[in-house]
């Protein structure tokens, strides 16, 4: 990791809204306040990415690959991440401001470009609570299922609401043992996982016998790894998530780049981690491994080896985990996609109430917004045959991997500005390794995820419901930023005129 050589001489620029004796800093007029610590930085990230995907959709990635396809498709697409979370990590030390990569596309892409990624994300996330409120009375039908589904939903959502009301540290709190729970849950499987694989626990040993039953390790070849791209690329959606973050962040300078580098083995560690040991005790024939619903949790992976484990109440621990997952996943929603609005004001491109913040730092009417906005899709799931509400979800599908590009794009940028107007690396808190490899790499690896979504409709049976369905986001970004681009008539930014102020914007 590159780092400023300069930072033990010299004391680090004081950013927007810190106070130089201690780096803490009360709001000042509509300025977010600097509350988040390392910590929570670290468990945003980690608890963004670690969710169902891993819990559950974990098993149909082995039958669909196999335990070497699966590992492989896993191992890619984190180190896609990797570069990406580099990327983003040199940004946002530099720049830390709430709007993050929308701020970023718009100041070294074109400002059509950063207003297409702000609202295509502020979207995603808003969509998002509403897909979580769904799964969480899902997960608790499995305990009460004679209470009516809307209660679950509508009491989550108050206890989310009133986390993101109380202050952006009460929010970090929320995060950290939400997600701490999840990452206790990991390393007690794969601690249990690598003695059972060992013969200590749960009888017998498997050995290597599921990795060369029938066609393990690698199952329905290139396609099956191209299928586990997508569900991978899904589950470690989220990470970005520490770039929205690092306009609160303390001390974004410092905590950034350590947060962007630890954030990446641990991920990795549990990701491939999980996915060798599920490969090794349970073979990917097993039909059980099919099912990647939450009601299904007493037969996700998970719940298999601790049950052969020996663990007493498996599915209800399971399932306990599962609700603090997704519980994580809509604090985590709402916090990203109100901060996203928040931005959006300042660029002028919301209305100016979304840009307005209460005296604990919390920008409550876009809190308000977003909010209203994930119980009517919520609500919209109730209606009819909830046609609606999954057509909503379709178009959010790709809207994470388009944030992404964003990300891989900007940086591309931001780095050809920085240096064509005269400054050097070490000017940067945080410089990101394999430059200009790193970014374009990763476009390339989330273009092919895009790309891919559904390979089968586009290339095999070219199904159009399905093609639309899957790809509707696409068009969807692109009117935004076309639209934008006619109506405002903004061009691409040069790079020796992009805009490398460390400072946020206020419009008001």
């Amino acid at each position: 990791m590159q780092t400023n050589n300069n930072s033990s001489a010299t004391a680090p620029q004081t950013l927007p809204g810190e106070n130089s004796d201690n780096n803490q800093t009360a709001p000042s007029g509509n300025r977010l306040e600097r509350g988040l610590r390392a910590r929570h930085l670290m468990m945003i990230a980690i608890g963004g990415a670690i969710g169902t995907g891993l819990f559950v959709a974990s098993g149909a990635t082995i039958s669909q690959a196999g335990p070497g396809g699966a590992l492989l498709a896993y191992t890619v697409i984190g180190a896609m991440v990797f570069l990406l979370m580099q990327s983003l990590g040199e940004m946002a030390a530099y720049i830390p401001v709430a709007g993050s990569f929308q701020t970023y596309a718009s100041r070294f892409v074109s400002p059509s470009f950063g207003f297409a990624i702000g609202w295509n994300y502020w979207f995603n996330w808003a969509i998002t609570v509403a897909a979580e409120l769904v799964a969480a009375a899902l997960v608790m039908r499995y305990w009460l299922p004679e209470v009516p589904s809307w209660i679950w939903s509508a009491i989550f959502l108050a206890i989310l609401f009133v986390l993101n009301y109380l202050s952006a540290r009460a929010f970090g709190e929320g995060e950290f043992w939400f997600a701490a729970i999840k990452v206790v849950t990991v390393i007690v499987f794969l601690i249990v996982g690598v003695a059972m694989i060992l013969g200590i626990l749960g009888g017998s040993s498997p050995g290597f016998s599921n990795w060369t039953l029938e066609e393990a390790p690698f199952v329905n070849g290139f396609g099956g790894i191209l299928a586990v791209f997508m569900i991978a690329g899904f589950s470690f959606q989220g990470t970005e998530l520490v770039g929205v973050a690092a306009g609160e962040s303390e001390h974004p300078e410092r905590d950034i780049p350590r947060a962007i580098h630890a954030v990446f083995w641990r991920i990795m560690l549990f990701y491939v981690g999980a996915i060798a040991v599920i490969g090794f005790l349970i073979p990917y024939t097993n039909p059980n491994l099919l099912d990647s619903d939450v009601s299904a949790i007493a037969i996700s992976p998970f719940t298999i080896i601790f049950h052969k484990a020996g663990v007493l109440a498996a599915a209800s621990v399971m399932n306990a985990v599962i609700l603090t997952s997704i519980l994580s996943a809509g604090n985590s929603g709402l916090y990203a996609s109100t901060r996203m609005l928040y931005a959006l004001a300042h660029e002028g491109i919301a209305p100016a109430s979304f840009g307005k913040v209460n005296r604990r730092g919390v920008p409550v009417n876009a809190l308000l917004a977003t909010t209203a906005v994930g119980a009517f899709c919520f609500l919209t799931s109730l209606i009819g045959t909830g046609s609606a509400y999954t057509w909503l979800v379709n178009i959010s599908g790709l809207s994470g991997f388009i944030a992404w590009l964003g990300i891989a794009w900007s940086h591309y940028r931001f780095r050809k500005a920085f240096l064509a107007q005269g400054h050097t690396l070490d000017e940067l808190p945080f410089a990101a390794r394999f430059f200009p490899f790193g970014p374009i790499a990763a476009l390339a690896l989330c273009s092919i995820v895009v790309i891919g979504q559904n390979y089968e409709a586009l290339f095999v049976t070219f199904d159009v419901w399905g093609i639309i369905s899957s790809y509707l986001t696409i068009p969807i970004f692109a009117a935004l930023w076309i639209g934008h681009r006619m109506v405002s008539g903004t061009g691409f930014v040069k790079a020796t005129e992009a805009d490398l102020s460390r400072e946020s914007k206020l419009r008001f």
